[in-house]
Order: C-alpha cells, then structure tokens, then sequence
C-alpha cells in the first residue's frame, strides 16, 4: 500500500508522521518553493512545527512520481490551491481506482463553492472522500488522541479509507455519508474560532465565550441546513467537536488570528507574521456571501468579517454584537 501526501505543510508532515506504520511507501509532495533543504536532506521540520519523518518516507516536487502507484492520496494544500493541483493531477495522470482525501477546510472565492465541488468538477470520475473532525496538529504530534470523520457519497470508498488511516488508541475514524455537512462543519467554524480569539484577546471571559460558541454555531447551522447538511452531523466532529477544540486552543491558526485582531493588529500584518494559512480569515467573507445570498442573518460571522476586512476597532465590534435589536433565541 502507497500513501501520497500533497501539501508539505504542518498537517500534511503531521499526517505521513503519523500513518508511517500503516503503510510500506509514503511520498510528500510539495511545490519546489514549499520543500525546505531541512525537509528534502533530513526528512525534518523544525519551524513551525518540529517533525521527524522516517527514513522510508519520500520527499518529492515530482507530482507523477508522487502519485504513481498511490493507493490513497491525501489533499492537505491551501483552498485556493484545490483546483490548480487539481488540474496538476489531471495531467499527471490520476487513475479513477485511485482514492482521492480531501483535508482542506474552506470555501472557493469567488464560486463559494465546497472542496467536493471544486475537485469533482475538475476530476469528475475521482473516488472523493472528506476527513474532518478536531485534528490540531501539534497536539498528533504530541501524541494526544483525537477521532475525526471520513465523508462519501460511496460508502464502500470512506470504510476503506476508514480502515487504513485510522491508528489504534490515537486517530479514531467514523464514517458519515453526509458530505455537504462535514464540509461546511469542518469549514465555517474557522470563523468562529476567530471570534473566540477577538474575545479572547480582550478578556472577555468564559461567559462570552460560551455565548460566542452557542450563537455561532446556530450560525452554522442555519447556513448549512440551507445548503443540505444534516443537523446532526454538525452536532458531530466535523462540526461541533472541531468548534471546541478550535476555539479554545491556542494552537489554532484561526484562533491565533482573532486573538491578534483583539489586540488591534491589522490582518496583512497578522498573516505575515504567522507566515501561514488560517482557512477562517477568507471564510468568513465566504460565508456572509452566502448567508446574504440565502437570507440568512449571521452576525458573528458578520462581526468577524468586519474585524478581518475593515478598520472597525475591537470595542466597535463588541457593541455591535451587544446591542443588536433584542430577539426569540434560535
């Protein structure tokens, strides 16, 4: 069994560190400008995230190399790289037997479209799967246990790949055949997490913290059941149980990026500074586009939007939250 990881990033290192013993070959691949000499010679990262692969694992720029003979190949780029490495994959000759897995959680701009969508409109025929769930980084590596969800339209497909990436007592896998509401759980609560940092930053409290988790993920909730989600599905680990973890950890990029607005940093300077993609920042315009589109009110998404996009003050923000008309809670 072959394994192929595309995005040498944190979790994609994070994830062939992980899988090694699962399978006899594992190859990363990575655009030239993203594979750092330390990565290509030692088969390590030290920034921002220390890993050590093991000897076996291949280092590659090569994307036909990467993917030739590859039982399952894991997408861990950025959102906006979804479909350029999708249409890479095309030409390198991705074979319909092989299982494409989708990490990235986000949203296409300007289509607002879903990854699923992106990637099946440009590999039509592709065996798509969707893992998400409460899956930091740094804490795998740490060795803390997680569970997270494999989603399909093929059921057969998610139970196989369900049982070569789950690993014993630490990476726990359930199967879901609601596609759209993993995807949106695993995506629109980047920007939620983003307000639990704002909040967070200005010492706000548990009480508003809680307040901001319930009310955003009713956000959640009535955009995506628009959309098609199941509401249990966003009561599970692609939804709610990556909202806790993301909100509260200082490990999220997402919630480092609220904190730092809270602060009264301007977004240009906080992403140079993290040097890094945090998925919620352009997220959080997708999803008051859509919520616009549908009709629907999100005023912490919209709050956020507002702190990411504009030069409203932290206090601004605070109050237009607070003394919102009084409502029926929903």
């Amino acid at each position: 069994m072959k394994l192929t990881v595309l995005g040498p990033g944190c979790w994609g290192l994070t994830l062939a560190w992980m899988l090694n013993n699962n399978f006899e070959d594992i190859t990363v691949w990575g655009r030239t400008s993203d594979i750092s000499e330390e990565l290509r010679q030692f088969k390590r990262t030290t920034k921002p995230l220390p890993v050590q692969l093991d000897n076996k694992v291949q280092i590659t720029d090569n994307l036909k190399e990467a993917i030739d003979n590859a039982d399952i190949i894991l997408l861990v780029v950025a959102t906006s790289g979804i479909r350029p490495v999708c249409k890479q994959l095309k030409e390198a000759g991705l074979k319909n037997n092989q299982i494409l897995v989708n990490l990235s959680k986000g949203l296409e701009l300007p289509s607002l479209k879903r990854m699923s969508e992106v990637i099946k409109e440009e590999l039509p025929q592709s065996r798509l799967v969707i893992l998400s769930g409460p899956t930091l980084a740094k804490e795998i590596l740490n060795g803390c246990p997680t569970a997270a969800c494999v989603a399909s339209d093929d059921m057969a497909t998610a139970e196989f790949v369900q049982q070569h990436l789950n690993v014993p007592s630490k990476f726990r896998l359930y199967t879901n055949s609601d596609v759209i509401g993993v995807e949106l759980g695993g995506s629109l609560k980047n920007v939620i997490a983003i307000a639990s940092g704002f909040a967070d930053a200005m010492k706000l409290g548990d009480n508003c913290r809680g307040t901001l988790l319930t009310r955003g993920m009713a956000e959640i909730v009535r955009v995506s059941t628009a959309l098609g989600a199941k509401p249990s599905t966003l009561y599970g680990l692609s939804g709610m149980g990556d909202l806790i973890a993301t909100c509260s950890s200082p490990f999220s990029r997402n919630f480092t990026v609220g904190s730092m607005l809270g602060h009264g940093k301007k977004i240009n300077d906080i992403l140079n500074e993290l040097g890094s993609v945090a998925e919620g920042v352009k997220t959080s315009k997708a999803l008051c586009e859509l919520a616009q589109k549908l009709g629907l009110s999100v005023p912490v998404s919209s709050a956020i939007y507002e702190a990411v996009y504009t030069d409203i003050t932290p206090e601004e923000v605070l109050n237009k939250l607070m003394n919102r008309k009084l409502k029926h809670e929903d």
